[in-house]
């Protein structure tokens, strides 16, 4: 680390659970943010921030004036413009040091495994079951740590999984799941609270680059924006679930 990431992160490296190991793996390690919406636009900013050694961003929708109100890496100059692009152009010029990368189109996925094969983390910020699913089992299948989020109206909700540790999936917890939810555009979103989620997102992501404390595995965080409550579940794993169960 130079002196001037010594100095940009100085106050993570004051951090006795972090230190400097904590913070020159963080900017060593590679990251893929699913989704540039309201999730990983807060998700992103944070995670660039922190000097995310690679980034990479996909995400194949533009930004539309209805996002602005709560996906803030984007802005109203950038309508129009395709998401990933958008928010490569504000992070880089967050944190110009890191690598950034933004994928436009969807991938297929056996590309797609291929890449998160690539990653030390997959924060995943999109907004639909089907497509946490499919990420969620790509993850298991090349064991890397997924940070999964989801928010709408006044409640969101938050796991961590990581194969390597042996921990419940996301198709442990909802194995009936159908796309069926209510979406943002049909039901509405409070701002902050997407973007609650998706800070919490981003600590998650870099205590498991900068190994601060165990990974907080197995459990489901549930998060409430009117009365401010959080509370978890202990998740267990599903010896029958589809993805990671001994089916």
């Amino acid at each position: 680390m130079n002196d001037e990431g010594l100095e940009r992160y100085s106050r993570h490296i004051l951090l006795p659970q972090l230190d400097y190991d904590g913070q020159a793996a963080i900017t060593q390690a590679k990251v893929l943010v699913l989704g540039l919406g309201g999730l990983g636009a807060i998700a992103s900013q944070y995670l660039a921030g922190a000097g995310v050694g690679e980034l990479v961003l996909l995400d194949p929708d533009s930004v539309e004036l209805s996002n602005l109100h709560r996906q803030i890496v984007h802005n109203q100059a950038r309508v129009g413009m395709n998401k990933a692009l958008s928010a490569k152009t504000q992070l880089q010029q967050l944190n110009p040091s890191i690598k950034i990368s933004a994928h436009e189109q969807l991938l297929s996925e056996p590309d797609l495994k291929a890449l998160i094969d690539q990653m030390d983390v997959v924060v995943d910020c999109t907004d639909n079951s089907q497509s946490r699913m499919l990420h969620n089992r790509l993850c298991v299948q090349t064991q890397t740590p997924l940070v999964t989020a989801a928010a709408i109206r006044f409640e969101g909700q938050m796991m961590v999984v990581d194969s390597q540790q042996d921990s419940a999936c996301y198709q442990c917890v909802y194995p009936d799941m159908s796309d069926q939810q209510d979406t943002c555009s049909q039901s509405g979103i409070f701002g902050p609270v997407v973007g609650t989620m998706g800070v919490l997102q981003a600590l998650e992501a870099l205590k498991i680059l900068g190994k601060v404390q165990a990974p907080n595995v197995g459990k489901l965080w549930m998060f409430d924006g009117l009365d401010l409550g959080m509370r978890h579940f202990t998740v267990r794993k599903n010896p029958q679930c589809l993805v990671c169960g001994q089916h």
